[in-house]
């Protein structure tokens, strides 16, 4: 194992000067992050030869931490030779198995994996991406699928490729792009909750192992301190949901637009009586269904459906009954039931 004083130090806004990183000089700017002495390195070749300095330094190959990390050996090989942009499970992992305490973590949040100027987003969308580009404050409820903001490059892959289209790349490197000022773990990283209907978790995206690691990766990020992840699960008794998936997104001047989407379309209206009606079923959702731990627990009971490569769960019709039975015992930990018709309900 690699011990963290005799692996690369990372200091405030560079790489140590004994790592290949240094040699050649990475690309390095400023961000206005209210840290004037905050660096960010934009070059995604930073991340990848101090990875590769530091598995050589634990003596392993290529292949030998592919084993580790239950990967392809040409995920670690693309990934260092900064042709693949890794997940932030991915450098926290790595720091884990090589004994580096957080560098590698540290270096990811510092890179600008994705410059301004490279990125495309279609034309219906290009105004919500400059929205979560800005926000503050960001409220998501999604249905069969998991939010754009939370999915891993191997989801998102997985669903351009059910559709048509060969800009397939283009499209993941887009998506992803939105994520990193969402999930960087800074203090200055907006607040991010989405509410998950169960049906995120149990659609099958790809095949197993990309559900597997997409689990893995909302309880990562989960544990973040400006995201929360909850999941409304089925048949759950009184729950009132949304009719459709949608976003609330505040910006920094404090006004706030609701977003939705139909076909290639995206809608945004920022009606205050509107946001009003959809923020009031939000809230009341939010507060009537699992919380944050209740649904890690639930989170990491299906991924370990998914690493058994079986149906991740019961049967639809058992749900119910399973999630009925959790119900009660809560409530029998409460002290007493809980009834759901009492609170009046806003009308949608």
């Amino acid at each position: 194992m690699l011990a963290t004083s005799g692996a690369c130090r990372l200091t405030s806004g560079s790489v140590c000067a004994n790592s290949p990183c240094h040699k050649g000089g990475p690309v390095v700017s400023r961000r206005s992050t209210g840290d004037v002495n905050a660096a960010v390195i934009t070059s995604a070749a930073a991340f990848g030869e101090l990875l590769r300095l530091c598995r050589e330094r634990a003596g392993l190959s290529q292949g030998d931490l592919a084993s580790r990390l239950h990967c392809d050996r040409s995920l670690v090989c693309r990934i260092e030779a900064g042709t693949r942009v890794p997940q932030r499970t991915f450098a926290k992992t790595i720091d884990q198995h090589l004994g580096t305490g957080e560098i590698l973590r540290e270096l990811w949040q510092r890179i600008d994996w994705y410059p301004a100027g490279g990125i495309e987003h279609p034309d219906w969308f290009r105004q919500r991406a400059a929205m979560d580009a800005e926000a503050t404050v960001l409220r998501e409820y999604q249905t069969l699928v998991i939010p754009g903001l939370l999915q891993t490059e191997e989801y998102a892959r997985a669903i351009f490729e059910m559709g048509s289209g060969n800009d397939i790349d283009e499209r993941v490197r887009a998506r992803l792009s939105r994520q990193q000022r969402f999930l960087n773990g800074s203090a200055q990283a907006p607040l991010l909750v989405a509410v998950l209907d169960e049906s995120c978790l149990r659609t099958m995206v790809g095949d197993a192992s990309v559900m597997r690691d997409q689990c893995a990766h909302l309880l990562d990020v989960g544990r973040l301190p400006s995201v929360c992840i909850q999941v409304a699960p089925a048949d759950m008794p009184g729950l009132v949901r949304p009719k459709r998936p949608m976003s609330l997104i505040r910006l920094p001047d404090g006004h706030e637009w609701v977003y939705s989407e139909s076909l290639e379309r995206g809608h945004l209206n920022d009606d205050p009586a509107v946001i009003s009606k959809h923020a009031q079923i939000y809230d009341v959702l939010r507060a009537d269904t699992l919380n944050t731990r209740q649904s890690a627990e639930m989170i990491a009971d299906v991924m370990k459906g998914y690493e058994r490569h079986e149906p991740a769960g019961p049967e639809r019709g058992d749900v119910g009954q399973e999630q009925l039975q959790r119900q009660r015992r809560r409530q029998l930990r409460r002290g007493g039931p809980r009834i759901h018709g009492h609170r009046p309900r806003p009308r949608q």
